[in-house]
């Protein structure tokens, strides 16, 4: 007597079962690679721990994940996005259920690392989906995919009421529960990938070496595409992370209004991402991250300029002046930033397959490493900053920096491109004559 099992999804539907599976199942890791920003204050209190060893224990995760990207991408592509995606999700589950019983800070630590395996599925997912779609659909699709970012936003709102009721051992309980069900449900309802059916077919090429699989990555494009990205993820994470913080600071607004503030702006910047998806696909990726490099460089000049008083020698005598950014400008300007970071997130991700469809586990993997670094790196500079210069727009400042350069950097290059194609052409035609 044979088991039930749940069939295959059939090839017609199959390419929007996975997209549809992996978006969910990325939300549900993001929200517990996220964890930590809630349960981490109860921690901290408990512990007695310092802002250092508190930083820490938050980034843990965040640089975890991000350093496994690229492996995990490149295991994606050898072994398919089903098999990885649901061992990532139970490895992942493991370390949160363990973070429950941890009682001293190295064996928070500890726990963490494995907790930071759930921000690694975004490059599993990325391989995973893009082999299902055409070139034409891949923007679009990846963009619905990126949009599980909004995990985090889960996260802020349903963990705080779970912490609550019954402790932040529960959260981490709940949280690797849902990892379990969501990894056995992806399982079931997904299929392998259209390279891995032909391998096993063997209608296609065996997989590569390892090391082959790295081999783009000796390109300076793939670091220019990383550099994109470590601006409009990193940057976007490192606000998340930063913006209550600022808020409190600068205007003294309480927690709850800034926290609130904080979580509405990381739903809108997670959800638009489907949205540059599909204007990377009508209009062109290069188009959508010119628009958005341009945006954000006036929108972090304009959020970088401090408050100030102005006296100068008038007719009849000195004449003030006060300058300051109001709260309400602060948060429209800081929105239309993160809408753009959102759209330049997704045009980041539709160059991958486009330019390296062979390979899009490892180069997906890398941009997707750096990106998660500079979730990491950036609001630990923004501190650094505050304590150097004690301007509160000095973060700003930076992005303003890191901006500029992305956007001198695609520009010249593009620019040498098609001059190399331009004369390229003129060479084939004085050919032909």
């Amino acid at each position: 007597m044979t088991a039930n099992l749940p069939a295959p999804p059939s090839q017609d539907s199959a390419p929007r079962q996975a997209l549809v599976m992996s978006t969910i199942a990325f939300t549900v890791c993001f929200a517990v690679w996220t964890i930590f920003s809630i349960i981490g204050v109860r921690i901290k209190q408990d512990l007695g721990l310092n802002e250092t060893q508190f930083g820490l224990l938050v980034g843990t995760p965040i640089l975890t994940g991000s350093l496994v990207r690229m492996v995990l991408g490149v295991w994606t592509d050898r072994f398919g996005g089903r098999l990885v995606y649901t061992a990532t999700m139970l490895a992942a589950a493991a370390a949160t259920f363990l973070l429950a019983f941890a009682h001293t800070y190295g064996q928070m630590l500890v726990a963490a690392l494995g907790v930071g395996l759930a921000g690694g599925s975004f490059a599993v997912g990325v391989s995973y989906v893009s082999r299902f779609f055409p070139a034409d659909r891949q923007g679009t699709a990846l963009g619905i995919f990126g949009a599980g970012n909004v995990g985090a936003a889960v996260t802020k709102f349903l963990a705080p009421f779970v912490l609550l009721s019954w402790g932040w051992q529960s959260v981490a309980l709940i949280w690797a529960a849902a990892l379990v069900v969501m990894a056995a449900i992806f399982w079931f309802t997904t299929g392998d990938d259209p390279v891995i059916r032909e391998r096993r077919a063997g209608k296609a090429a065996p997989a590569r070496s390892f090391w082959q699989e790295f081999a783009p990555l000796k390109n300076v494009q793939v670091w220019r595409f990383a550099f994109y990205y470590f601006f409009a993820f990193g940057a976007f994470v490192a606000l998340s992370l930063w913006l209550p913080r600022y808020l409190i600071g600068v205007y003294g607004f309480g927690l709850a209004t800034a926290g609130m503030i904080g979580a509405a702006y990381s739903i809108p910047a997670s959800v638009f991402r489907a949205y540059g998806g599909v204007l990377s696909d009508r209009i062109g990726a290069r188009t959508v991250l010119y628009s958005t490099f341009a945006v954000s460089a006036v929108a972090t000049l304009v959020l970088s300029l401090p408050s100030a008083d102005y006296v100068v020698r008038g007719i009849s005598g000195p004449i003030a002046f006060h300058f300051e950014i109001g709260p309400l400008a602060f948060i429209a300007v800081a929105c239309v930033l993160g809408f753009f970071m959102s759209l330049g997130k997704a045009a980041v991700y539709k160059h991958i397959p486009a330019y390296y469809p062979e390979n899009v586990g490892a180069v997906g993997g890398v941009v997707g490493m750096i990106g998660g670094l500079g979730g990491f790196i950036l609001p630990i500079a923004f501190g650094a900053l505050n304590d150097l210069t004690g301007v509160w727009s000095s973060c700003f400042m930076l992005l303003f920096v890191i901006i500029a350069t992305c956007l001198a950097w695609m520009h010249f290059s593009i620019r040498r491109m098609e001059r190399a194609a331009s004369a390229e052409a003129s060479s084939l035609s004085y050919a032909a004559e």
